[in-house]
């Protein structure tokens, strides 16, 4: 088998063989949607795939080969009359470089469109009865010249725009000086993209173009230069489009069975493969009008291609090609509330809903979100790092979550970044994890957040103070995907835990523990103590205080009803250690536990 991991190109993949999964059944759904259709999806999703599809579908020099690419595909079985009836001409922007000023992005941006054209002209010399006229400082006037010649032809332009908010994006994200200025004088006024996307529309008009369709991450581009573009129809909510980009667990279960055929894996093995696939890829959801859920496609690839090769999984879960997505939820965090946001969303527990996911949101939008997250919420969305749930809230709002291991190692890593902004920092940091990883020792761990964390949390946090704060501090430093898998809401029948760590089934050869945490939170009023006398005390005395003995008491009885759950699940697989850690305000942490199979308070 071959995966064609990092192709995007449906001729190279279909005439040799790649493996594919067959979306081409949407293809007459595009066609009624509307003929301008915008579809956002986040990175390396397989948008670049589909337009690469439609390009194929519908160009007219590839009709001759029209059985070979789809003959055994939905499409092939009842093509639409519009097969192989159109001149494609594709722009992708994230060509682009972003970096220079202003004049030196434009003009860039003047040499994609003309180089796209020139290579336009090309493939259809044969057709087009004169030459194009092309301005190397003007690629509007090169487009004009393109569509009048296309004009004269029996044909309509197919335009497909990959990754129409890359370069926009990127120029705004840097968030160095000057950036957001650079963005208003490239998309708003008579910024260049925005003259450009006007000119598209008008040229569908009857001027050459008879259909568009455009692929990028976030609306945000978009609504900033809608009074020049205010006619692409929006599809990426829609649900006959949730898995256009994406695998069903049925599609994954097929092509797993053929791997593990090909290694010889054992039943028990794929199982074990699965689960890490389901854990670490699985989750997304596009539209709040199914329940159904895709995986990742870029990552699922990386996965397979990986394991066919090696017959074993990767050790680094997180595809590196996807590592940039941290620098999304870096720049959410940088904005107003979005700090509090990314705590949240690791939190889990803490609902994040809104009335309505924002469809049309301009830059300005975001950057002055001061009162609520519909923007910031929306956007990491778009980006792919929260994905919408199954339910609704008691209110009817949809609700969103993290969707997968992958992406919530990605908000670890930023909150560590955060609490640990030194190299320093993060060295110790990883030494008392590790302390708890290889020899269950949980104290250095609870002595490096007390000391080291709970000095930076200020009032504020005391407004809204539970466990859950102390438990994404544990989960921000305790994450470690390459080791375990991070479970930081485990199911126990009818009930959730706080924070279960399983010593991934590839690594259990290694002398490293299965961790199970239970969180609780006493506050200084229920100790009846001020921070500073908390701050004072003894850990002894601290646990001798009934509020705190009562917590512990708690977290036993639950402790003991988990792990007989983890017993009767996994037998003898686990070597399992449990703890509580209450936190007595923020001010100071006390523990139990980490020994034998049960609990024991002393």
């Amino acid at each position: 088998m071959k995966f064609p991991y990092g192709n995007a190109d449906f001729y190279q993949i279909i005439t040799e063989n790649y493996f594919y999964v067959d979306r081409t059944n949407r293809i007459p759904f595009v066609e009624t949607f509307g003929k301008t259709l915008l579809f956002l999806r986040p990175r390396r999703f397989g948008k670049s795939l589909w337009l690469s599809t439609l390009w194929n579908y519908y160009d007219l020099n590839r009709a001759d080969e029209f059985e070979q690419l789809f003959g055994h595909l939905a499409i092939g079985q009842k093509p639409t009359p519009k097969h192989n009836q159109y001149l494609i001409l594709k722009w992708n922007f994230s060509e682009i470089e972003t970096q220079g000023d202003v004049e030196q992005i434009r003009q860039l941006l003047h040499d994609h469109i003309n180089d796209s054209l020139k290579d336009f002209s090309k493939r259809y010399r044969a057709i087009l009865p004169f030459e194009i006229e092309f301005n190397p400082k003007n690629a509007i006037s090169s487009l004009t010249s393109t569509l009048t010649a296309v004009q004269a032809t029996p044909y309509k332009v197919y335009l497909l725009i990959d990754e129409y908010d890359n370069f926009a994006n990127e120029v705004l994200m840097a968030r160095r000086m000057g950036s957001e200025k650079r963005y208003d004088d490239l998309i708003k006024g008579e910024g260049m993209l925005k003259t450009l996307f006007k000119a598209v529309k008008n040229r569908t008009e009857g001027q050459g173009i008879d259909r568009v369709f455009i692929t990028g991450v976030s609306p945000v581009v978009m609504s900033d230069v809608t009074s020049g573009f205010n006619v692409a129809d929006n599809i990426y909510l829609e649900p006959e489009f949730n898995d256009l980009c994406g695998f069903t667990e049925a599609e994954l279960i097929s092509v797993l069975e053929q791997v593990a055929e090909h290694c010889q894996l054992s039943s028990t093995k794929t199982n074990e493969m699965l689960t890490l696939l389901r854990m670490f890829y699985d989750g997304y959801s596009f539209s709040s009008q199914t329940k159904a859920r895709i995986y990742n496609p870029t990552l699922v690839l990386y996965f397979l291609k990986y394991l066919y090769r090696t017959c074993r999984s990767p050790e680094e879960l997180l595809d590196e090609n996807l590592a940039m997505d941290r620098g999304k939820i870096a720049y959410i965090s940088q904005l107003s509330r979005g700090e509090e946001l990314v705590w949240n969303s690791l939190h889990q527990h803490k609902e994040i809903a809104l009335e309505r996911l924002a469809r049309r949101f301009g830059v300005e939008d975001i950057l002055a979100s001061q009162n609520d997250n519909q923007f910031l919420i929306s956007l990491l969305y778009y980006f792919g790092v929260l994905t919408l749930t199954t339910e609704r809230n008691e209110y009817g709002k949809p609700t969103f979550k993290i969707p997968n291991l992958v992406i919530q190692g990605l908000y670890a890593e930023r909150i560590r970044e955060m609490i640990l902004p030194t190299g320093r920092e993060l060295d110790a940091g990883k030494q008392v994890t590790e302390m708890l990883y290889q020899r269950g020792q949980i104290e250095p761990l609870c002595d490096f957040i007390e000391q080291r964390q709970f000095k930076v949390f200020d009032n504020r946090d005391y407004r809204e103070a539970d466990e859950l704060v102390v438990k994404a501090v544990f989960l921000a430093l305790l994450f470690n995907d390459i080791m375990y898998i991070m479970d930081s809401e485990p199911a126990f029948g009818r009930r959730y835990g706080d924070l279960l760590m399983l010593v991934r089934s590839d690594k259990r050869q290694y002398a490293l523990l299965d961790i199970l945490i239970e969180f609780k939170y006493v506050s200084l009023s229920a100790v009846k103590l001020t921070g500073e006398q908390v701050r004072n005390k003894s850990r002894a005395e601290l646990q001798a205080l009934p509020t705190v003995q009562n917590a512990f008491t708690k977290a036993e009885q639950q402790l003991v009803s988990y792990r007989q759950i983890l017993d009767e699940k996994y037998g003898d697989i686990l070597d399992l250690r449990t703890f509580t850690v209450v936190s007595v305000g923020y001010d100071r942490l006390v523990w139990q536990g980490g020994e034998g199979s049960t609990v024991q308070i002393n």
